[in-house]
């Protein structure tokens, strides 16, 4: 039974995570990040924590919640190509926003 266990967790610690992000892409203007984050948070996205006093109010950034809000959306999406663009304000990532907050 040992032995088992410690090839299953050597295959958890050696299988590639899955995970994938939607992310908003640097260098956007306020403008694009807000009508991203008005679109996610209008439609799939659940922005609760990211509205005042909510768990992932910090850091009070556009970009951070606009990383919020559109990753949201994709993951309600259920990842469907195409469903993280925004109009190009948005691309997907293997990488965790570098944010305080963590995406459940």
């Amino acid at each position: 039974m040992r032995v088992f266990l410690g090839l299953l967790l050597l295959l958890a610690l050696t299988t590639p995570s899955s995970a994938i992000y939607c992310l908003c892409n640097d260098g956007m203007g306020e403008k694009d990040l807000q009508t991203a984050i008005d679109y996610a948070c209008g439609t799939l996205a659940d922005c609760n924590p990211i509205q005042e006093k909510g768990s992932c109010y910090q850091p009070i950034t556009i970009k951070s919640h606009c990383d919020w809000a559109v990753n949201s959306y994709f993951q309600n999406a259920g990842q469907v190509s195409g469903s993280c663009n925004f109009s190009g304000t948005a691309t997907t990532n293997l990488n965790p926003p570098s944010s305080k907050f963590t995406y459940s």
